[in-house]
């Protein structure tokens, strides 16, 4: 049971909020539904300042420490039970320079606000693929979505963060002051301090870009399968992509009826060229293979940005694991068609992420992403359920589709923002022993007391370790 506290943290310029507050149900709800976590208290700040007050305050009283930012954690990271939550929600300020194409972002803003304040100058930052996810958490981890092949991760694209330390100091973290601290941000998760703000650089990007999204039946699984593995092998620049496995047709407009709910496969080509050249390469991937329904158009970027939110929606039960594959091996694939008709929930799929281009043009070394750069497919069996008992049978798919998978992986590791279980062995192995120790040495300066542990968590290294 949580503590019950009744107290105000002098200085703080947001609101507490404790167990006995009307608003506090409320503020503690995540996105994922399955989470019941109840925190000792909440408090929602309005700034750094505010940050550090209830940092130091949390020290004083031996409060353990949690940090919301999103709220987007399979795990509930956020609002863990019993700590004082340390909630960003109203830091959402975007501020964008048109003229040097630089953008600062509260720690507490989502996708939807930097996309939307980018897009008001034709700029964009590389994110992810759901507009309600925090800038924040996805940040920190890395960071990849529809603009990684043509300009990098986010944290490739990050200039500075603004950062409250676990002892109230807030430092500016950059290449320039505090290099370390700045390049164990860009990948090491939220194990260092509160990301109160960033600064990213931008990329000119829309407003209008063009979708394709081809779809073919379970029963063409293979075929499919590997005609998406040459198509992604040939992708020129401007095009990006995100398998969709074992996913089930939406009901939408686009769809003919009698395929609604049909289990498949879907490839989906983003492209940021002509429509032409969409045109042409939607063509050809339809010629090779006659998908079961596809659907081609313009639309902004930012509905693209928003375009996969139903198919996360807030309060939905959920679970996920990942790993990364150098290549969809015909052997790989035979594991996932036969895994792709093993799910329950008919929400549930496998949203596969081409890494490469960009991605793979930045040094392995220069930033704390846990992941090779090399070219990859970040392969993420995930249970989306709208109820308990279809909740409980996939989760347990999940992992058996992860299991069946990991012999063809590269190690047992994976990408820290799709862990929901963060056991010790797999974050090690998501960094690479070299790079998990040299995290370990920052966290020891910065983080001595592991204040920041629940997330992808890496423990301060000890005197000789």
């Amino acid at each position: 049971m949580s503590q019950q506290l009744e107290f105000s943290i002098a200085g703080l310029r947001g609101r507490s909020i404790t167990p006995g507050d009307a608003e506090y149900d409320a503020a503690r709800e995540v996105w994922n539904g399955a989470i019941d976590h109840r925190p000792a208290a909440i408090a929602r700040c309005l700034n750094a300042e505010d940050v550090a007050v209830a940092l130091r305050y949390a020290r004083a009283e031996g409060l353990d420490v949690s940090v919301r930012g999103g709220a987007h954690s399979f795990a509930g990271n956020g609002v863990w039970p019993d700590s004082l939550t340390i909630d960003l929600s109203p830091m959402k300020r975007v501020k964008v320079d048109p003229s040097t194409r630089t953008v600062r972002c509260g720690g507490g803003a989502l996708l939807s606000d930097l996309d939307a304040a980018t897009q008001e100058h034709g700029l964009a930052v590389p994110a992810g693929t759901i507009s309600h996810t925090g800038v924040g958490g996805l940040t920190l981890g890395g960071g990849f979505g529809w603009l990684t092949r043509d300009h990098g991760l986010s944290v490739d694209n990050l200039a500075a963060v603004r950062m409250v330390l676990a002892d109230g100091r807030i430092v500016e973290a950059s290449e320039k002051s505090h290099p370390d601290l700045f390049w164990a941000a860009r990948g090491g998760g939220g194990n260092f301090g509160v990301a109160a703000e960033f600064t990213f650089r931008a990329h000119p990007v829309g407003p209008m870009v063009n979708l394709g999204l081809l779809f073919w039946p379970s029963d063409q699984g293979t075929e499919a399968l590997r005609l998406i593995r040459q198509t992604v092998a040939t992708l020129p620049a401007g095009f990006s992509t995100l398998v969709g496995i074992a996913m089930n047709a939406p009901p939408e407009p686009f769809v003919p009826q009698e395929h609604h709910f049909a289990p498949g496969h879907a490839l989906i080509l983003a492209g940021f060229g002509t429509a032409e050249e969409h045109a042409a390469l939607v063509e050809s991937v339809r010629a090779s293979l006659p998908p079961l329904f596809d659907f081609v158009t313009p639309m902004p970027y930012t509905a693209l940005q928003s375009m996969l939110d139903d198919a996360a929606p807030h309060g939905i039960l959920a679970y996920e694991r990942a790993l990364y594959l150098d290549e969809l091996t015909d052997e790989a694939i035979a594991v996932l068609t036969e895994f792709s008709l093993r799910k329950s929930s008919p929400m549930s799929f496998v949203p596969t992420f081409r890494l490469d281009g960009a991605f793979t043009a930045v040094d392995e070394n220069a930033t704390a992403f846990g992941g090779e750069r090399r070219a990859c497919f970040v392969v993420n069996p995930a249970c989306i359920a709208p109820s308990p008992e279809l909740l409980e049978a996939d989760t347990a798919w999940v992992r058996d589709f992860w299991q069946a998978l990991l012999p063809h992986a590269r190690n047992r590791g994976s990408y820290i923002n799709f862990m929901t279980e963060q056991d010790q062995e797999r974050i090690v192995a998501a960094f690479g022993p070299e790079k998990y120790q040299r995290l370990a040495a920052i966290k020891a300066e910065y983080d001595p007391d592991n204040v920041f542990r629940h997330n992808a968590n890496i423990k301060p290294a000890t005197a000789g370790s």
